[in-house]
């Protein structure tokens, strides 16, 4: 039967809500071309009491992958964060604490993560309602103002602002500030700090006093403040740290303070590492430097300082460092082909496209362009098989527990660390003069919204 169109293909006699309207018709002809293929009986079937990702797991992924590699550093034992984000923590004091243990001898010990994560609240809380205060003569529909009003503090966090917190208040052992169970499960303190920071951005709101403002702030930190040492705990002020060493002795160091013993075993030290990100999309050249608007924990501290650079160039540095016997910080997106029980993660292992006729990644730019992927978690990496001096897998330290991967610690694939890792963080001497003279020059600023501008949880 002839139907009229138009000059864009669509019938004339369809209105403008018809258009691309999902229609009885074509909704049957569907449902008939699903009915007439078997395969979707059995995958109906497979689907109804199983995990996708068991479904779809392809066992051959596997083959052929141990757990040995031309480059592995001897390193301790992982950690756990729990139900929590943070990731960036958690893999930011194993780097620091593999250099401490190196200089003391110590065979085993983890630094305080909820130290850390105590004073990471309080600054984001603050460097949040300063954010707040100087967008209070914007609207509240201001996309700007609306991104910080979303999720003013998460547990997430980047290496820079890992580094501020560290400098600041030092670190101790895990043993002299353990954990709590509000610091190991974190959503219901997260949602009544936001509520709290967005109620403060109402109540300034239209106000042009700067003292009363000042007041309204200074009463809801003190609040803050108040809550999360209720939560997490009051710090000491003084310590004593036990441990170990490698010959299997008995030491204690006694009268240490947190900037103290940071200091001595840290130290500006942690100035010389750079982070590295690979964005391969046409607003970030490489050889340049980024940062990111409104991110950030510690008001006075660094801002985030990314240095953009081509992925096989992050390889061969990181491989470098690895090579010194240093483990990697690094950033990636693990939403993509992994299992989180199973020790290998590669891009063959879950098969969408067969089972499913979707495709979940595509080109690594336009992922990042189109939301489709980002950083989402930072583990470390501690070793490298390298084959004619090109890598063939990596091994990762995560921090999800000994009783996930092999131990705690994972066998990433070439290709999957090619397509999901954006970040890396090494030291600056391996970087070439060009490199190390990028970092210096005058940052280009990201919205706050920048893909680069995610948060590992």
């Amino acid at each position: 039967m002839f139907v009229a169109t138009n000059k864009k293909g669509i019938p004339t006699n369809m209105s403008n809500k018809e258009v691309g309207a999902l229609t009885p018709a074509r909704t049957s002809e569907i449902l008939e071309k699903y009915n007439s293929k078997r395969c979707n009986t059995l995958r109906r079937n497979a689907l109804s009491k199983s995990l996708v990702t068991d479904v779809i797991y392809d066992s051959s992924s596997v083959q052929g992958v141990a757990s040995h590699f031309s480059i592995d550093i001897d390193t301790m034992k992982v950690c756990d964060q729990k139900a929590s984000g943070r990731c960036w923590i958690f893999a930011g004091l194993n780097v620091l604490r593999e250099i401490i243990a190196k200089k003391l001898g110590v065979k085993q010990f983890e630094l305080s993560q909820n130290y850390i994560s105590l004073y990471d609240k309080i600054e984001k809380a603050n460097y949040a309602l300063e954010t707040l205060i100087k967008l209070n003569d914007r609207e509240p529909e201001d996309r700007t103002k609306q991104f910080i009003l979303n999720m003013p503090v998460s547990d997430g966090g980047q290496w820079d602002m890992f580094v501020n917190l560290v400098k600041k208040y030092g670190v101790m052992p895990k043993e002299a500030f353990p954990e709590t169970w509000q610091s190991e499960h974190t959503a219901n303190l997260n949602f009544l700090l936001n509520a709290s920071i967005r109620e403060f951005a109402s109540k300034i709101y239209g106000l042009k006093d700067e003292k009363e403002i000042r007041s309204i702030k200074d009463s809801y930190m003190e609040k803050i403040y108040t809550m999360f040492l209720n939560a997490f705990g009051v710090p000491p002020k003084e310590f004593s740290f036990e441990y170990e060493d490698k010959e299997g002795k008995f030491q204690r160091l006694d009268k240490l303070t947190p900037v103290g013993f940071y200091n001595e075993y840290i130290g500006d030290s942690i100035d010389e590492y750079q982070s590295l990100i690979n964005s391969p999309t046409s607003d970030k050249p490489y050889l340049r430097n980024f940062t990111i608007d409104y991110l950030g924990n510690v008001i006075e501290g660094k801002d985030i300082n990314h240095l953009n650079i081509e992925m096989d160039r992050m390889e061969e540095v990181i491989i470098s460092q690895l090579k010194d016997g240093l483990p990697v910080w690094f950033g990636s997106d693990v939403s993509f082909y992994r299992i989180r029980d199973h020790f290998a993660w590669d891009d063959n292992a879950l098969d969408y496209e067969t089972f499913f006729d979707l495709n979940i990644e595509f080109e690594k730019g336009k992922m990042l362009d189109f939301r489709n992927s980002a950083m989402n978690h930072a583990m470390v990496i501690t070793g490298v098989d390298l084959v004619d001096g090109k890598p063939t897998k990596w091994k990762i330290e995560n921090s999800w527990g000994a009783e996930n991967g092999k131990s705690g610690y994972y066998v990433m694939s070439e290709s999957w660390f090619h397509k999901f890792v954006y970040q890396a963080v090494c030291l600056k001497k391996y970087l070439s003069e060009a490199e190390n003279k990028a970092t210096l020059e005058e940052p280009i600023h990201l919205n706050p919204w920048d893909p680069m501008g995610t948060l590992a949880d």
